[in-house]
């Protein structure tokens, strides 16, 4: 180790729509939702992740809470600077970290322009980081999987993420040919939140279907191991009064079933423009699955019916990225090359 490094604090970040996670030496140490609680007067942050999670839906005129992400960009600035500075006070239990030289590693959807990863890198600087590297995110998926990102054997990672799907194909540690679809987990929860409405003439929060697809959320209307039916609370469309009613997965299916059309469209429009030795490869090798789309029940099953290859879902496919984006910290001298 050189004098440089006990100087410096490297940080792994993987700003994503729905979560911000963290690595600092080799561990996760941040893991709460990306969203900030600010008052509305004066400025200041109330809450930042988990605690302003819980006042989401449910604030008065003085406290508005803030995702500053959609889409997997930053939709606002000075919030995603705030909450940035926030999650990194977090680690070492909110004693300050000593940083004369912070350098961060910070992962970013791969059909961003530059103008938004200017505005990544420009919140990273001004939240503190003296050094800023930026890694697409199935790049980091990959490495985080496991693959050998260098070799020349094509390899095709599915990100599902909060705000962006990211198809990407990957091979001599390059992205040879991707698509980046706004469709994600976000759009699942509204999809759910309209399906009740439309439905069920209930109205129901972004917490409880959120709550509602990892609970009963799935891919395929016949599951071999269905979850139990779940119960959610809502107000009434046509009285007001707050309700309760009972779902099955099948319905929660249903209602998920265009935004996942479109994700497999997405998936064969990528593989169409594979090439041919590439496409041999996958053929091989299959398809990988990450993020927290990864999870929901019979997706591999049905994206492996659309495609007729094998899909396997990584371990832990919250994490893959993050861990990615910290090995590829770790051995900056042999990724730097694929970062910007």
């Amino acid at each position: 180790m050189g004098l440089f490094d006990i100087f410096s604090q490297d940080l792994a970040i993987d700003l994503g729509t729905a979560n911000t996670l963290i690595i600092y030496k080799d561990q996760v140490v941040v893991d709460e939702p990306s969203i900030i609680a600010i008052n509305r007067r004066t400025g200041v942050v109330k809450a930042v992740g988990m605690q302003a999670q819980q006042m989401h839906g449910r604030t008065h005129e003085d406290i508005k809470t803030i995702r500053p992400l959609k889409d997997g960009v930053i939709a606002d600035f000075n919030a995603a600077e705030l909450m940035l500075r926030g999650m990194i006070g977090m680690i070492n239990n909110g004693k300050k970290l000593f940083s004369p030289h912070l350098r961060m590693v910070i992962c970013i959807p791969s059909g961003i322009t530059e103008v938004e990863k200017r505005a990544v890198k420009d919140s990273a600087e001004r939240a503190g980081s003296k050094e800023v590297y930026l890694i697409p995110e199935p790049m980091a998926a990959a490495i985080g999987i496991g693959i050998d990102v260098e070799e020349p054997m094509g390899n095709m990672v599915i990100d599902i993420g909060g705000g962006t799907t990211e198809i990407a194909v990957i091979a001599l540690a390059g992205i040879v040919c991707d698509q980046s679809i706004r469709i994600a987990g976000d759009e699942f929860s509204n999809d759910i939140m309209e399906y009740m409405r439309r439905e069920h003439n209930i109205l129901i929060g972004e917490r409880s279907a959120e709550r509602m697809k990892i609970e009963v959320g799935a891919a395929l209307p016949e599951l071999d191991n269905p979850p139990p039916d779940y119960s959610v609370n809502g107000r009434d469309l046509m009285t007001g009064i707050p309700k309760q009613i009972t779902v099955s997965y099948s319905e929660i299916a249903n209602a998920l079933d265009k935004s996942i059309t479109k994700i497999e469209e997405a998936i064969l429009k990528a593989l169409e423009s594979t090439p041919p030795e590439l496409s041999a490869d996958i053929f091989q090798t299959g398809l990988y699955l990450t993020g927290g789309g990864a999870l929901l029940r019979g997706l591999d099953k049905r994206i492996s019916q659309k495609t007729k290859l094998p899909v396997y879902i990584a371990e832990d496919p919250l994490k893959a990225v993050v861990r990615g984006t910290g090995i590829a910290l770790k051995y900056l001298s042999r990724y730097k090359h694929i970062m910007t």
